[in-house]
């Protein structure tokens, strides 16, 4: 059995979760799990018991073909696999996917905002999106009201690549609204999800895959967001792993400036002129004192 097959068994498994996954995943130092491998890995009974259950189950067996009936799996050993995510902490192990996968061989951009966003992020995100399609990068969001569907919009209106990286298995379609836009980016871009096809919507959910959002780009751009928001935690997350941040300035006046405001003001790009100019963000102290207060 491959590395893929086996960790999609595994994640079949009650009571096996990211920990647990980790750390079976950290001992395989084989190309293909077999017996041989599975006597002499040294692991507690209860991981032991879900590996074989993984590896010799008809029922588990049966459950894996159909989800990659459904969609692709893509695990963390595959040549797919992004490799700036592998970097990130807490790398998610498998993906599942429906649409060009290739997309994430590109350069990509996160825009993120408020869900509540105003007509000037749709103002901005209209000319902004354009620039960044013609530079041949591919535009990420998270399929949420507000800013990210401003830009999975905007971009395929100007013929660019979309990914909707979404906090709930592909079978749903969150928020319900979103279903036709979710299945036009299938069509034209890439849907990505690190849960099982049939998993609804949690709260909790959505910062997780804040972490992915922000592991496949090399930048994130902020928009419309307040100061405690998923768009700064997404915003965070890049800094810790040494994506560029952009943020577009608003008025003062506005409490869906905060969030973006005060990520310039501790050293994000601003974007002054619907273009993303590459340089260096935050220094090292203001790495140690963002998000601090």
């Amino acid at each position: 059995m491959n590395k893929t097959d086996f960790l999609l068994g595994l994640k079949l498994q009650r009571g096996i979760g990211y920990v647990k996954l980790l750390r079976i995943a950290k001992e395989l130092d084989v190309d293909k799990v077999n017996q041989a491998w599975i006597d002499r890995v040294d692991l507690p009974q209860e991981l032991k018991s879900a590996i074989i259950k993984a590896c010799c189950d008809e029922k588990t067996a049966k459950m894996c073909q159909q989800i990659k009936q459904q969609c692709r799996v893509i695990s963390f050993f595959d040549d797919e696999y992004p490799e700036c995510l592998r970097q990130i902490y807490r790398p998610p192990l498998i993906l599942f996917a429906r649409g060009n996968i290739e997309l994430l061989k590109k350069d990509i951009i996160t825009i993120v905002g408020s869900r509540l966003a105003t007509h000037y992020s749709q103002k901005v995100i209209e000319k902004l999106v354009p620039n960044i399609v013609a530079s041949g990068k591919v535009i990420a969001s998270g399929l949420a009201k507000g800013v990210d569907t401003m830009a999975h919009i905007a971009t395929l209106e100007n013929d660019g690549a979309t990914i909707a990286v979404v906090g709930n298995g592909l079978n749903h379609y969150y928020p319900v609204q979103n279903q036709l836009l979710q299945k036009r980016i299938e069509k034209r871009g890439l849907i990505l999800s690190e849960y099982l096809p049939d998993t609804i919507a949690k709260p909790y959910r959505f910062p997780e895959r804040n972490r992915i959002l922000a592991g496949i780009s090399q930048g994130v751009v902020v928009t419309e967001a307040k100061a405690k928001s998923g768009s700064l935690i997404t915003a965070n997350l890049a800094l810790q792993e040494n994506r560029d941040v952009y943020a577009i300035p608003g008025p003062i006046t506005s409490a869906l400036s905060e969030g973006p405001n005060r990520l310039i003001e501790s050293g994000a790009i601003p974007v002054v002129d619907y273009r993303l100019d590459e340089k260096e963000t935050f220094d090292k102290e203001d790495k140690n004192t963002l998000f601090s207060s």
